[in-house]
């Protein structure tokens, strides 16, 4: 299928898309940036905007830096740049983690980090690990620039705390602390690779016990939710024991809050929650 006919709009550079969505507020505009979720929307006639502002050659908007105790990543670094940072994959395993899991070679060389997080797609890789590494999206707006922490950022199934007119431009990730560990792990549709449930996990530990920890899942609810009994399970025990905690995996969840659709019932969702929050966790434990 062919997409409705629409105006396009190349950004040279973040102010200047802010100038063209103010100029274009009264109308339905989107941005425009790997295209893997917009593009077939448009073409399947389930989005139709009225223009496309393409910022994907803002070249401000892409890398990766180390600043300190955080990377710093471009809202339009591409996962491929995340998945083969050495850096990142041992010191913010889990974001690593899940930007290696995302689709195929193809796909982790054309879509962004940004588009990913802004996009919230229940079935994505990299919000589960944004939320366990605690990490801080900046937004940017006519007003300037705001940090949102994880935990406020999500709101629901392609919701975010982005306002109209604000421009998702990065997101900080946390180092992990020296006996800290990570790990993402998922259950992959057999018809797309999309998450039908996929788990992130962070341990603060000595080495031997767990001081505290931030465990997230995507795929089984409508947007990126932590798991708060497995985390308040895990405080105080000891490292080889961390699979255990998988068994609470669904505390404080209604039934009604699991995805139930063609690829798996939420019945099902709630069984792959614990065993997937179970394989996190013994991969972080293995690190450790």
């Amino acid at each position: 299928m062919f997409p409705a006919q629409f105006e396009y709009y190349e950004a040279g550079s973040v102010d200047d898309a802010l100038s063209l969505l103010a100029e274009h507020g009264d109308r339905e505009v989107e941005l425009l940036a790997g295209g893997h979720s917009l593009l077939p929307t448009m073409k399947s006639g389930l989005a139709s905007p009225d223009a496309l502002i393409d910022i994907g050659g803002i070249d401000d908007l892409r890398g990766i830096e180390r600043n300190g105790d955080a990377f710093s990543i471009g809202a339009l670094t591409p996962y491929a740049e995340v998945a083969a940072n050495d850096a990142m994959t041992r010191d913010a395993t889990a974001f690593a983690e899940a930007a290696k899991a995302i689709g195929d070679i193809q796909v982790r060389n054309r879509g962004t980090v940004g588009g990913n997080i802004a996009h919230s797609d229940p079935a994505s890789d990299l919000p589960a690990a944004v939320v366990a590494s605690d990490a801080t999206i900046t937004v940017q707006g006519d007003g300037g620039t705001r940090e949102v922490a994880a935990d406020d950022f999500f709101m629901g199934m392609y919701e975010t705390d982005v306002g109209e007119g604000e421009i998702l431009t990065g997101v900080e990730v946390p180092t992990l602390d020296d006996g800290d560990v990570g790990a993402y792990v998922k259950k992959p549709s057999p018809s797309s690779g999309y998450a039908m449930v996929g788990v992130a996990a962070v341990l603060q530990t000595d080495g031997r016990e767990i001081d505290s920890a931030r465990v997230a899942a995507n795929g089984a609810m409508d947007h990126a939710t932590r798991l708060s009994g497995v985390e308040d399970a895990l405080a105080g025990t000891m490292v080889a024991d961390a699979a255990d905690a998988a068994s609470h995996a669904t505390e404080g969840i209604e039934d009604w809050q699991f995805m139930d659709d063609l690829q798996a019932s939420a019945e099902y969702r709630a069984k792959l929650l614990e065993v997937y929050t179970g394989r996190a966790l013994q991969a972080a434990a293995d690190r450790a």
